[in-house]
């Protein structure tokens, strides 16, 4: 018996020492895993007191230091650096960092945020499966959000801000069981918002802020325990989304919703901040708003919200900011927003209220600005109806009388046309109900009638169908003053709109007879191309013969950008001063960012653009734009086959068409360098050459070789940077070549380096300059 209790005795002891074993060897292995992400953060600041005799579980956590252990494990790892942290070196791996972390498995919380991290998401992050709480905002990842995810079946809270990520966002993440907080704020998301989002009940907070997406927002009034919605800054619209009633932050502004606002908004007693600024919202603006038990924050400024208000209206008690500018509203200014203390913010400038504190516009210009949208006085509702009814009787009569003649007469003019003249045009409104026009379907369809809520972002007017009527009068019927160049795709005017606006305006003519109906689905590709960095498509118009209604002409009208071109900037003997380093580089991230939407911010993609510098225009701002792009429309109907000057470096018909695009481009950031035409394969190679000796050599001889302007203005390790993106671009080998992403993360760095760059913190599409 004694023996046996010693043997009991002594194997407790063993599984003791062996379970201490087993502990140290696990808090050996996280704190290698730690001391490793120390060395792939490039040691910075915030982790200057980690050693190999450090005790992680018992630091001292502050503001941007926290590790927490659990049975000798870590669970939380927070590092926040310096806000506006420059990328890691560039012999970062985002790959192998992501590995090291997977060391600590038992991670439940990581935030790492503004640490300079840059590359695509590994999928290798859906071994963390442990992970609840995953937060790498404000730094550089770019790509899309890896399918991995879904995997992380425990994450409630996913915060990605700031950062450069980019394509539709995936349908799979409103089916993560716990989700309760996405946050995407900041990124260069585009596409519709998927339905099933409307379903994730555990749902909380959703902030898609300055991002690109556009139509519909989903049904979320399924969504109950929905408390914060930020759609800032995107293409939303046109209605008011449907949304459950217990929301406590509402952030619509900047979008296009262009609806009036629901009734059930006013019992929506919860809400704590409401920003509907700068749509275009229009009918009577509910005064029960301010008055909302928890309502501390209300911007209505920048639309179109009528009605009289009343110098006895109550306000919340908590009312701290209200802005009510810029709208069609009329009366007293209500004694509750007339405050002089200095932490309430309250403004009503820009409508016509009876006050002189704020600027205000006269009683007349509110009255005709709401018969413009439609919105008549109560008072006058009934006699306008009236008016309009007995109108339209007498017309009525009148038109009966002659429509007899005008059959007759169109029917002779139609025999007419066939014998005299077939090839006679005629302007199609494509409105009309007819039925050589566009079907009823198409009238139907939600993506076409949308169209021009969808992609009215960065100032622009909606995409919208032209009258040939309006573009004559814009061009003085197409006067030779008007005529600004021909290209391989028809003739350019420049056309001034009846709003005062310009326009650029290209005239093609189809080679190939076919209804209006076969160029639709190219018209919807073409109403999509709205990007900060390209001459944005702002709507079109067809002409067509009259004896089959097929399409004979088409206009494609674009925004007109007045600075000239790139290489008007940069070349030899301009009479302008000549573009500066930084905004050369400025320049260049512009037509990298406008060619990865062309790649990847639209469904299909468009490759094969042939760019050249003098495709590269210049607007008021001196941001880049790129004014001619490879539009499936052109090439298939007018028989045309795009090619640079050996765009491809291969007659391999199945090479990467990106890699074509990258080596245009790479002749573009050639021309930036040398400040010199650059229009033969010939002199491509030499002067690729020339910079490969260059990237070689010392400072001295790098300075040489760049343009004379900018040479004692550029650091020599941003120059050097330059050259060898531009060296990659152009080598022969097409999978050699650099990705768009690759590019914008070298160009990025030169212009850090130069002490410029500013980030996209603002928004993905804001000019680096």
């Amino acid at each position: 018996m004694e023996k046996l209790v010693h043997h009991s005795v002594f194997l407790v002891v063993v599984t003791v020492f062996l379970l201490i074993c087993r502990s140290e060897e696990l808090r050996s292995s996280e704190s290698q895993a730690l001391l490793r992400i120390q060395r792939l953060l490039n040691f910075p600041t915030i982790l200057r007191e980690w050693k190999n005799n450090t005790d992680f579980c018992n630091t001292e956590p502050n503001q941007s230091l926290a590790v927490v252990c659990y049975e000798d494990s870590i669970t939380q790892l927070h590092i926040i650096g310096e806000k506006g942290a420059p990328l890691l070196p560039r012999n970062f791996s985002i790959d192998s960092f992501v590995t090291t972390l997977v060391n600590l498995p038992d991670l439940k919380v990581l935030t790492f945020v503004s640490l300079g991290l840059w590359g695509p998401l590994p999928d290798k992050i859906g071994r963390l499966t442990s992970l609840e709480i995953l937060n790498m905002s404000s730094n550089f990842l770019y790509g899309g959000i890896p399918r991995e995810v879904s995997s992380l079946t425990s994450l409630r809270t996913l915060i990605l801000d700031d950062n450069m990520l980019a394509g539709r966002l995936p349908g799979w993440l409103s089916s993560l069981p716990l989700l309760t907080v996405l946050s995407l704020k900041n990124n260069s998301f585009n596409g519709s918002v998927p339905t099933s989002f409307a379903y994730p009940e555990n749902l909380r907070v959703l902030a898609l802020s300055h991002n690109h997406f556009y139509g519909e927002v989903p049904d979320f009034s399924r969504l109950t325990n929905l408390q914060v919605l930020e759609l800032e800054d995107n293409a939303f619209g046109p209605k008011f989304p449907t949304l459950g009633s217990k929301l406590v932050t509402l952030v619509l502004s900047k979008n296009r919703f262009r609806s009036g606002l629901p009734s059930e908004l006013s019992s929506y007693y919860q809400l704590d901040k409401l920003d509907l600024s700068y749509n275009s919202f229009v009918g009577p603006f509910p005064q029960s708003l301010l008055s909302l038990p928890s309502i501390t924050y209300l911007n209505v400024a920048g639309n179109r919200f009528t009605g009289m208000l009343f110098g006895n209206q109550s306000c919340s008690p908590v009312l701290e900011f209200v802005d009510l500018s810029s709208n069609l509203l009329t009366g007293t200014v209500p004694s509750c927003l007339v405050s002089n203390y200095k932490d309430k913010v309250f403004l009503y400038a820009m409508n016509c209220l009876a006050t002189r504190k704020q600027k205000q516009h006269p009683l007349q210009f509110c009255r005709n600005e709401a018969l413009a949208v439609g919105i008549l006085p109560e008072k006058k509702k009934q006699k306008q109806v009236f008016k309009a009814f007995l109108a339209l009787a007498i017309l009525g009569g009148a038109f009966g009388s002659i429509l007899l003649v005008l059959v007759i007469f169109l029917i002779y003019r139609r025999i007419n046309s066939r014998v005299i003249k077939k090839s006679s045009t005629r302007s199609i409104a494509e409105n009309a109900s007819t039925g050589t026009g566009y079907t009823s379907k198409l009238l139907c369809d939600a993506r076409y009638i949308s169209q021009t809520m969808k992609m009215g972002a960065l100032g622009l007017p909606g995409y919208r169908t032209f009258s040939l009527e309006e573009l004559e009068e814009a061009t003085n019927n197409f006067d030779t003053s008007a005529f600004m160049g021909e290209g391989s795709y028809g003739q350019m005017y420049r056309g001034l709109l009846r709003d005062g606006s310009y326009v650029a305006i290209r005239c093609l003519k189809i080679k190939r007879r076919h209804g209006t109906q076969n160029f639709m689905q190219h018209i919807d590709l073409t109403s999509k191309l709205r990007h900060w960095n390209l001459v944005s498509a702002l709507g079109h118009c067809f002409e067509c013969y009259l004896d089959d209604s097929s399409v004979s002409s088409m206009f494609l009208i674009f925004e007109y950008v007045p600075n000239g071109t790139l290489r008007s900037w940069i070349s030899e003997g301009h009479s302008k001063r000549p573009l500066s380093w930084i905004r050369r580089i400025a320049a260049a991230i512009g037509i990298a960012k406008g060619l990865q939407f062309l790649h990847t911010g639209i469904v299909p993609g468009i490759y094969r653009n042939n760019l050249k510098i003098t495709d590269i225009l210049l607007d008021y701002s001196l941001t880049a734009k790129i004014s001619s792009y490879n539009l499936p429309l052109l090439a298939n109907n007018l028989g045309k086959v795009s090619h640079g000057i050996s765009s491809s470096g291969s007659k391999d018909p199945w090479i990467d068409e990106e890699k074509i695009d990258i080596y245009d481009f790479g002749v573009i950031l050639l021309e930036i360098i040398k400040g010199r035409q650059v229009n033969s394969e010939k002199k491509v190679d030499a002067l690729v050459d020339q910079l490969q000796l260059a990237i070689a050599a010392d400072r001295a001889a790098r300075r040489s070789v760049v343009d004379p302007a900018v040479n004692r203005s550029c650091l020599d390790q941003s120059l050097k940077t330059m050259m060898e993106i531009c060296v990659r671009c152009l080598l022969k080998k097409p999978e050699d070549r650099p990705s768009i992403e690759d590019i914008l993360w070298n160009l990025q760095y030169a212009a850090q380096v130069q002490g410029a760059w500013r980030g996209d913190s603002q928004s993905s599409d804001s000019s680096p300059i």
